[in-house]
């Protein structure tokens, strides 16, 4: 892959100086980041940092600092533990089961493994009202998820909370705003979490609820305006899908035609979709697209490649070469160069660069592609960055994107190319196309599309015997697939009704040439992932 030589542009940075931040330190739980949408939710800005980050080393003073649970033990050789400045700081903290034993920990020990696991709801008991961490709650449920407990108060702390199996369940400084729980608020089974958070982050840290798309636009705008100039032009590789083509529309509003969108339509898109996203962004929204049709260097690349890593690298090398051919034909006006690079990066992918545990392990290459243009000095602007997938859509609404586009359902940058299995040719792309097209269609008759979250055909590299107008077959099979999630992390195949399964297999059949049998995936995620390859 050619190396990647852009230049990033910390315009996020300016987000902590816009709102004020709470700050969750992430020690690895499988819950880090719902802290973080939680309080999103509640119009309260958080960012999310690994439990090693240097307090001497941020660029803002947070609101507040969360400590967030971990599947560690604080007591062990080797477990993370927070920067002891943190304390420093002057400002509210909140410990999060592991992060309550770290606080404890740090205060004196006190910490050790319970005679049994709690994980699952439990019942808690609020031992007084008067602490403003449990302002306004009553005894309810909570989720549990921990072996090791406190064995005793440390020092300055007194309990606020407590459970059947758990005496410190909750516990408070008496002269500090230092708590800590044992449950994790940031979870639905805690029926009173989002409160409790609340009144961490509004009553206890005095955090302003103004984290709003709305301000969002504003500020973003103006952070591009002020970071591109008056005169330096950008661009960027737009799909189709909401990412690119709402940060596309962020450029347009900032910097007009300054700002030059690329759309490469490999022939590997869904059915009609060049034609649609041309009309979306370029007719509609009044982006300055380029459209460059490389369907046959695409299928080249592709020719003979049956393994799904090959397929993607040929895709992936493919794309930056064709994007590096266009980008290098755009000339500004004044006969300089292009300066910036955009990219539709999202906060989910920057909290996994961040998390404590690392990046998880590569179970197949990512969708998008990445160390675009050789020998180009791009400074990069993400202007997303800070944002999850529901805010980008609000965001898309507010812009005034087309609905269909703002809910349009994912799709991977190799395309139809990783849902032909097997080797990629003009005839199979065709095949799951129309499949695939067929099968959303009826998802959208049936009032289906929103309460998906994503759907599609695979053509699969096996043939199955079959009879049509009293005539043999022996023809290949497509396998559906349709899931729910929040986040994609782990996801539910979506249940049809047995009359909707029967409907799209006969159209499928019927109006698909070379297909004989239709199949649908039943598997979640885990152990499958969402795509086939």
């Amino acid at each position: 892959m050619t190396q990647d030589t852009t230049k990033s542009v910390a315009i996020g940075d300016e987000v902590t100086k816009t709102f004020h931040t709470i700050l969750v330190l992430d020690f690895g739980s499988q819950y880090s980041h719902l802290i973080v949408r939680r309080l999103r939710e509640i119009n309260i800005y958080a960012e999310m940092l690994p439990c090693t980050q240097k307090i001497s080393e941020l660029k803002f003073k947070p609101a507040g600092v969360i400590l967030s649970g971990g599947p560690y033990s604080v007591y062990d050789d080797g477990a993370p533990h927070a920067d002891l400045a943190i304390f420093d700081l002057n400002v509210p903290i909140l410990g999060i089961c592991y992060g309550m034993q770290e606080i404890a920990w740090i205060n004196g020990k006190g910490v050790s493994r319970g005679e049994k696991r709690e994980y699952g709801p439990a019942n808690i008991n609020v031992k007084s009202n008067s602490c403003p961490l449990f302002e306004g709650m009553d005894n309810s449920r909570v989720w549990m998820s921990h072996h090791d407990k406190l064995t005793e108060l440390p020092e300055g702390f007194e309990a606020v909370a407590t459970t059947g199996n758990t005496p410190f369940a909750g516990i408070a400084h008496k002269s500090k705003p230092i708590y800590g729980i044992q449950f994790h608020p940031e979870v639905t089974h805690t029926v009173q979490g989002k409160r409790l958070l609340s009144n961490f982050a509004v009553n206890i840290c005095h955090a302003p609820q103004n984290w709003t798309m709305e301000n969002f636009i504003e500020n973003a705008i103006k952070r591009i305006r002020a970071t591109v100039g008056p005169t330096a032009e950008a661009i960027g590789a737009v799909s189709g899908g909401v990412d690119s083509s709402v940060a596309a529309k962020l450029m347009k509003e900032a910097i007009g035609d300054r700002f030059h969108a690329i759309f490469v339509d490999n022939g590997l898109m869904r059915k009609n979709e060049a034609v649609q996203v041309k009309k979306a962004l370029d007719d509609g929204l009044g982006i300055n697209l380029v459209v460059v049709n490389a369907e046959d260097e695409f299928l080249d690349n592709l020719k003979g490649i049956t393994d799904p890593e090959k397929k993607r690298k040929a895709i992936g090398y493919t794309f930056i070469h064709v994007f590096e051919r266009v980008a290098k034909s755009i000339k500004p006006k004044d006969g300089s160069n292009i300066e910036y690079l955009l990219q539709g990066t999202l906060y989910p992918d920057v909290i996994e660069s961040v998390s404590f545990k690392g990046p998880s392990q590569t179970i197949k290459s990512h969708h998008n592609v990445g160390g675009l243009i050789d020998n180009m000095q791009l400074k990069l602007i993400e202007p997303l960055r800070e944002l999850f997938k529901d805010e980008v859509r609000h965001l898309g609404e507010l812009l005034g994107l087309p609905e269909d586009l703002v809910w349009r359902h994912p799709f991977p940058g190799p395309g139809i190319g990783i849902r032909v299995l097997g080797e990629v040719t003009k005839k199979q792309v065709e095949i799951a196309r129309e499949a695939d097209y067929v099968f959303i269609d009826e998802i959208r008759k049936a009032g289906l599309y929103r309460q998906i979250s994503q759907a599609f055909a695979c053509l699969l590299p096996v043939r199955s015997v079959g009879v049509m107008g009293d005539q043999r077959m022996y023809e290949q099979v497509i396998a559906l697939r349709a899931i729910e999630t929040v986040d994609f992390m782990t996801a539910d195949w979506f249940v049809f009704d047995a009359s909707f399964l029967k409907r799209v297999a006969s159209r499928i059949v019927n109006e698909v040439i070379g297909v004989s049998r239709v199949t649908y995936d039943i598997t979640s995620k885990p152990p499958a992932t969402v795509e086939w390859e």
